[in-house]
């Protein structure tokens, strides 16, 4: 896992780019690759690519970046891991391409010098590039379908600057911090910024599933080569079905070429394991395929310790049936309080998440491990989410009040001032958001709900932000064209909480500590694999996800009921030492939409 940068001049007038800012950026995302620093500059200085190392696969110096093939023809500055890169490497070599190195990077340029952009239907890992094309001068970009690696550019008409972090970027100096009234008002709608905005009118994401060419006339269209959507209305087209013992075959089959497939590397790979039934499958699936001595790690917190929120006795039950090398770690309020401006400069983007794996993510680098595995994507896969329920319940009983859409907003007009006082703002949105599942969707995961945005945000921001985000028409095309209830709710949390939140949080939280987080459930084969079950009228859950495993999961982690893997942010931020204590109000506003603002604030301040 790396950090990579890129200044492409391409305008006519642009001058040559600058290897001091090219440097700067690059050593903003340090934490991002400790092991080694590259940088590369064209002849005529009109491009140039820096790389931070964090050395996973060929540890020798022939894996280092950024990478050249046929003398500077292509280069490349890469990020991630292609787990299939034996299998294309052997492919390649059979039709005559010769290997310098054993790295998954050297293989990205060969199979690009074959079959040029569409490469990337070759791929299966997480990733994001940049590649010059020196004979069609121009340069190519590429994220992985799901959206895991992350990667931004900002274009200002004559330069395009490209960065694994946002605030890398910024650190060049020559980017547009104006603020993007569309990432204000994403994040305290969702507590995450969407993509493609951020907080700055000038950079944006490039969508997961994506790449992009730029050349002399400046970035071209955005081409999408991979939808979740497209994916799953072409599994419901041909849904499979499947009796017990075929459907347990195919996917302990499919979870074990998944997890074998994350293991590849040329450092040792831990778990992170939890109570949860991501993480244990994960870890009982990795113990059969590396044998006794696996390295698991779980984090506890003092204030859940011997409750229904602590995790860490079953984790260890766990860990001792399958014989892992388990370490189990608590964390204290002092602790997060300690790191709370290490956290919030690392999170790059604001988010309200990603504090547990942050901890979590400290404690394996601290143990020396560079490689962990984790359980994120299950609940999203197998619908282990109360949305997959709660949602379409609600849609389908107030449906009939979606032609009437007056009735909902009059009762939203004439509750909200009472409701907002005794519950949640959210009861007084039922009849107005509660009429379709994508509507029903923004009711649930939001955070601050629409009608509240002009108290926490500049009116005139909001209507901006509102205009151009235009939410609940984005939410609606993520389920258009799909008709199972639950697929909809598939496609939603994995284009919208999964892919915008938890795996920008597994990726910012882990590099803060030079560590990789692999996803082997948030797969492209497995993905494929399965999306016909997963359309099928009754398709496959987590209970039938656990059942994978040669040797069962304990009893106690069957049988637990669904809590999710919370954290005690309400309590650290309500004992905070260096808060003074300011009325009734303002602790109120200490839980998750009280964080949620002290986070803003923290990214606010390096506008």
């Amino acid at each position: 896992m790396c950090g990579i940068n890129a200044i492409f001049a391409y305008g006519a007038g642009a001058p040559p780019v600058d290897r001091d800012e090219l440097v700067t950026v690059r050593d903003a995302m340090a934490s991002r690759g400790p092991d080694g620093e590259g940088l590369w500059l064209s002849e005529d200085g009109r491009v140039g690519f820096g790389h931070r190392r964090l050395a996973v696969i060929d540890l020798s110096r022939a894996g280092a970046q950024p990478m050249t093939h046929r003398d500077g023809a292509l280069v490349i500055t890469y990020n991630g891991e292609i787990y299939n890169y034996q299998a294309l490497r052997d492919e390649l070599g059979q039709q005559g391409h010769a290997f310098r190195s054993t790295s998954d990077t050297e293989v990205l340029l060969h199979l690009y010098d074959r079959y040029g952009p569409e490469m990337v239907d070759h791929l299966r890992g997480m990733y994001a590039f940049a590649i010059w094309d020196e004979a069609r001068h121009g340069l190519f970009l590429a994220r992985d379908p799901f959206g895991i690696k992350p990667l931004y550019y900002a274009d200002e008409g004559e330069t395009l600057r490209v960065a694994s972090q946002v605030k890398a970027l910024r650190a060049g100096g020559r980017i547009d911090t104006e603020a993007e009234p569309a990432g204000h008002v994403g994040f305290l709608l969702w507590g995450y910024v969407p993509e493609p905005y951020t907080l700055y009118r000038g950079i944006r994401a490039l969508p997961a599933g994506s790449s992009l060419w730029v050349d002399a006339r400046g970035p071209g269209k955005l081409e999408r080569f991979f939808s979740i959507r497209e994916e799953l209305i072409e599994a419901e087209s041909e849904p499979e079905s499947a009796g017990p013992d075929d459907l347990r075959t195919r996917l302990r089959g499919a979870l074990l070429d998944s997890i074998r497939h994350h293991f590849v590397a040329d450092v040792p790979v831990g778990v992170f394991l939890s109570a949860g039934l991501d993480s244990t499958t994960i870890t009982a699936l990795a113990s059969e395929l590396q044998g006794a001595g696996l390295k698991t790690i779980t984090l506890g917190f003092e204030e859940y310790r011997q409750t229904e929120a602590d995790e860490v006795p079953l984790a260890e039950e766990v860990a001792a049936t399958y014989g892992t090398s388990h370490q189990t770690r608590w964390v204290r309020g002092g602790e997060f309080h300690h790191d709370l401006s290490h956290l919030l400069d690392a999170m790059d983007q604001p988010s309200i998440d990603g504090v547990n794996t942050y901890f979590v993510s400290k404690v394996a680098a601290d143990s020396g491990l560079k490689v962990v595995l984790s359980g994120l994507g299950g609940d999203e896969l197998f619908g282990g989410y109360p949305s997959f329920r709660q949602i379409p319940r609600l849609a389908h009983f107030l449906a009939p009040l979606r032609y009437m859409p007056v009735v909902g907003r009059a009762f939203r007009w004439v509750a909200n001032p009472v409701v907002k006082h005794f519950t949640s703002p959210k009861y007084a949105g039922l009849l107005e958001y509660g009429t379709t599942l994508s509507d029903a969707y923004l009711l649930r995961r939001g955070l601050f709900m629409p009608w509240e945005l002009p108290e926490v945000l500049d009116p005139e921001m909001v209507r901006d932000g509102w205009a151009e985000l235009q939410p609940r028409l984005r939410l609606e095309e993520t389920v258009d064209g799909l008709k199972r209830d639950h697929l909809q709710i598939t496609s939603l949390e994995l284009c919208w909480y999964m892919r915008n939140q938890l795996l920008r949080d597994a990726d910012w939280a882990s590099m803060a500590h030079s560590l990789e987080i692999r996803v082997p459930l948030v797969d492209v084969r497995l993905f494929r694999e399965l999306a016909p079950l997963l359309a099928s009228r009754h398709p496959p859950g987590k209970p039938d996800m656990a059942q994978a495993p040669a040797s069962p999961l304990p009893e106690a982690v069957l049988n637990r009921r669904k809590t999710g893997f919370v954290v005690p942010v309400r309590e650290w931020l309500q004992h905070d030492p260096n808060r003074r204590r300011s009325g009734e109000g303002q602790s109120r506003d200490r839980g998750l939409r009280g964080w949620a603002r002290q986070v803003l604030a923290a990214a606010e301040s390096r506008i």
